[in-house]
């Protein structure tokens, strides 16, 4: 099972990013954006129903990012507003698969840098 992140650059302050992320079909339940900014632990970000489509986001970004699915394209989406340089970080998708309890595959993570 695949994840391929991408969508991660430079940008400035103030400006907005979307992140994609595809898997391979059906593979799993519910699918997840995390990151990781350097001497700091993983954080989880947001979260999707794969069937649902029910959301969830993490508190420390709710009104700036928003996480969508494309279900023809088996691809998720992280969009990004209002980028401020904390939110630099190593971003990652990841899936949970029907019946377990934490995310288990994970993509190769994409570099989001902002500048200020």
């Amino acid at each position: 099972v695949q994840l391929q992140a991408s969508g991660g650059g430079l940008v400035q302050a103030g400006d907005s990013l979307r992140l994609s992320c595809a898997a391979s079909r059906g593979a799993f339940s519910i699918m997840g954006w995390f990151r990781q900014a350097p001497g700091k632990d993983r954080e989880f970000l947001a979260l999707i129903g794969w069937y649902s489509g029910g959301t969830e986001v993490a508190h420390s970004v709710q009104g700036r990012f928003a996480i969508s699915k494309d279900n023809a394209k088996n691809t998720i989406y992280l969009q990004m507003n209002s980028l401020q340089p904390e939110d630099a970080a190593v971003y990652y998708c990841a899936g949970r698969r029907a019946g377990r309890s934490a995310f288990e595959h994970w993509g190769q993570g994409t570099l989001v840098t902002v500048s200020s």
